[in-house]
């Protein structure tokens, strides 16, 4: 059987996808149901972080744990990757060793290049360019709140960032229109905008993206690695930051969401995160549940 990858929402259909975000849920019910369910024993995740994580290592190591499998910590400073081991070399010593690797990385070629010389599936945890797992517990979230999300408008307000290339992707196959508002200059990848401009619209104002959306989003103003631009992001992106008043021009039964860690006074206001439309700690906890069901649709297909 051909090895599967998630490097992006694209390696999925869409069926695939929606299959997905409905075990993610199941696996949550039995979770708080107390049932015990360990399809992956034995298994073992190999998780590599040359970005540093919360919510990445803590969902992937947990959700490894609860489904009956271990998880490895793997970071630079550890192995031979942070020593100038060629990727190709790493990717065919440890997929010999390992069920399945998760990276969060910088350098996107850098996991597209893993995954060519890996024997076993690899998932994108977060690099430069997507956040695949991220938009799972996103979508899982909009599920369990308001049901499907196929032909809602959804709002993405900022940085046209990795967080916003996986926003695309997901219009595309979960089918919703995609509202996006950057200042001059942090626009997303072009090519992504010209493969997707029959459902994603580019604005300057955030007021005109979020009217009529069903859920907005956004991130930080300056991401891992883009510390030292901190000072000039805060100046060009400062009309941008989300508001309660920001989200009455919403639709009526709009949801909030953020991937965390937020900046509280910069890309939100200090108050969003209390208002009840606001559903961050949901979207958070299913980071869990909706990697647990990645990871089994991923080792258990020949089972």
């Amino acid at each position: 059987m051909t090895t599967r990858h998630f490097l992006s929402l694209m390696d999925c259909s869409e069926a695939e996808l929606i299959g997905l975000i409905k075990r993610g849920i199941e696996l949550k019910s039995l979770h708080r149901q107390g049932v015990v369910y360990e399809p992956l024993k034995n298994r073992v995740l190999g998780m590599i972080f040359e970005k540093s994580s919360t919510r990445t290592r803590v969902s992937f190591e947990a959700g490894m744990a609860q489904l009956g499998g271990h998880a490895i910590f793997l970071s630079p400073r550890d192995t031979q990757l942070g020593r100038g081991e060629p990727v190709e070399d790493s990717a065919r010593v440890l997929s010999r060793m390992l069920d399945v690797v998760m990276i969060r990385t910088f350098d996107h070629d850098m996991i597209e290049t893993f995954a060519a010389y890996s024997q076993v599936p690899v998932i994108n945890a977060l690099t430069d360019d997507f956040h695949p797992c991220q938009l799972l517990a996103d979508m899982q979230t909009f599920v369990e709140h308001r049901g499907s999300i196929k032909g809602k408008t959804v709002a993405w307000i900022g940085d046209g960032n990795n967080m916003c290339h996986s926003y695309i992707n997901a219009a595309r196959q979960f089918d919703f229109k995609l509202n996006i508002a950057a200042p001059e200059g942090f626009d997303p990848a072009q090519f992504l905008l010209d493969e997707n401009k029959d459902r994603v619209t580019l604005m300057r104002d955030p007021k005109e993206a979020v009217a009529g959306a069903h859920l907005v989003t956004t991130d930080v103003w300056a991401s891992m690695g883009q510390e030292e631009e901190q000072e000039e992001r805060a100046r060009k992106f400062k009309d941008f930051q989300v508001s309660r008043e920001m989200l009455d021009l919403a639709a009526d039964d709009v949801l909030f969401m953020h991937c965390l860690p937020a900046h509280r006074g910069e890309e939100i206001s200090e108050d969003l995160l209390d208002d009840p439309r606001a559903v961050v700690w949901d979207e958070a906890e299913n980071r869990l549940h909706a990697q647990k069901a990645l990871l089994e649709f991923l080792l258990c297909q020949e089972d």
